[in-house]
């Protein structure tokens, strides 16, 4: 009997010509493993591609629910943004199909697992990482780190090669990869910072600003704990109201970011993305926090966002720093509850209106007007005690430079 390789596979043509690949270097039984995060339509005719080509069998594991409710939710709850602008979207799920990954090749009794990702990029250290922490004695092939093919022209020739006829070409397109939350965009124009992204040819969940409609739309997100449960009065489920909230802020030019950013590797790389419906969320959640969370925790949870975004990116996942840094975020949304009202328009997120039962906002004091909580001569004593320091220091200057 052959021994077992779990290959995850996209049922593009960097991972299908894995498939005779690693038949003919390892002599394996290739078994393929989608994982379905909410990438649409590329599923379909996955399973005869894949046993066309000499796999033994094809499991398609459906994970959006998953993905949104036990990566994505976390990494809303922490606002998680690497370097200002990425919104992490496929580095939360790689260790979710890593997780899946390592089930699988448990219940075949695989000896390794193979996966299509270039030396060149993030993917790489997050799928092993992933590996390496839940099944630490786990046979991992790279192919792409040390096969001889070096572009798709050649993938395609191996493929003929092996007698695989497959509706793939050699074609000018950009590497993406979509699930829920995003679709990534790079290659083509983009590897020359110097020219403008070519959105016509580019963009697949929307629009770009310009395009968008002249009317815009309102909308209202309810949260729960800092969890959306709810979109214009509708309660739903994660997955659901994401997936319509894509849908509005696609159409409307939301969530376009062009980015160069740092990669683990230690490269620079430009990517554009769109996340229409998680740039929403986003800022909803920020505008429902600034209203409910007190100001030294606020202060200090951006600090502890930032460092989980970069967690994240990362490749830590499954490490205790991440589970801390998670639990403490946690604790920070017990009251993250209320309802957040917005205008979609052109590209901008146009505030509406934010309540929450937890709201710190107190008019009475916050207004103009006197009101009957804050006296307005108490600012004398707190301006001297506040100003104190300052003073002291300036007298301290005044009376050296006397002296010189």
């Amino acid at each position: 009997m052959k021994e077992k390789v779990i290959l995850a596979y996209s049922g593009g043509l960097d991972t299908t010509v894995l498939i005779p690949w690693l038949k003919e270097n390892y002599d394996y039984e290739v078994i393929c493993v989608c994982i379905d995060v909410g990438q649409g339509n590329e599923l379909d005719g996955l399973e005869e591609r894949a046993k066309y080509c000499g796999a033994s069998k094809l499991y398609i594991e459906h994970a959006t629910d998953e993905f949104c409710d036990e990566y994505i939710a976390p990494c809303l709850m922490a606002n998680a943004t690497y370097e200002n602008n990425y919104l992490l979207g496929t580095a939360m799920a790689r260790p979710l199909m890593a997780k899946i990954l390592v089930d699988i090749a448990k219940k075949e009794g695989a000896v390794a697992i193979c996966h299509g990702a270039t030396g060149k990029g993030n993917d790489q250290v997050r799928f092993e990482l992933g590996i390496k922490a839940l099944a630490p004695d786990m046979k991992i092939i790279a192919p792409w780190r040390t096969w001889s093919i070096q572009s798709r022209e050649e993938e395609l020739e191996y493929c003929a090669a092996h007698h695989i006829d497959l509706p793939f070409k050699a074609d000018n397109s950009y590497s993406r990869d979509r699930n829920i939350w995003h679709i990534s965009h790079e290659g083509l124009e983009l590897e020359d910072p110097a020219q403008a992204p070519n959105y016509d040819h580019m963009l697949v969940l929307g629009v770009t600003p310009e395009k968008a409609p002249d009317e815009d739309v309102e909308l209202s997100i309810t949260f729960e704990a800092g969890k959306p449960v709810a979109l214009n009065g509708e309660k739903m489920k994660f997955s659901a109201l994401l997936e319509k909230l894509n849908e509005l802020g696609g159409k409307h030019g939301i969530g376009i970011t062009d980015i160069v950013e740092n990669r683990m590797v230690g490269m620079k790389s430009r990517g554009v993305y769109e996340t229409p419906g998680g740039t929403i969320l986003m800022e909803a959640h920020k505008q429902l926090e600034e209203l409910i969370l007190d100001k030294e925790t606020l202060k200090y949870k951006k600090n502890v966002d930032n460092e989980f975004a970069d967690v994240v990116y990362s490749a830590k996942w499954f490490s205790p720093l991440r589970e801390a840094l998670q639990a403490f975020v946690e604790s920070t949304q017990k009251y993250v509850t209320g309802e957040c009202k917005m205008k979609l328009y052109k590209g901008n997120i146009i505030k509406q209106g934010t309540t929450s039962p937890y709201s710190l906002y107190n008019e009475s004091i916050a207004s103009f007007t006197t009101g009957d909580l804050y006296d307005h001569h108490d600012a004398t004593g707190f301006i001297n005690l506040y100003g104190l320091s300052t003073k002291v220091r300036a007298m301290k200057m005044a009376e050296v430079q006397k002296e010189q």
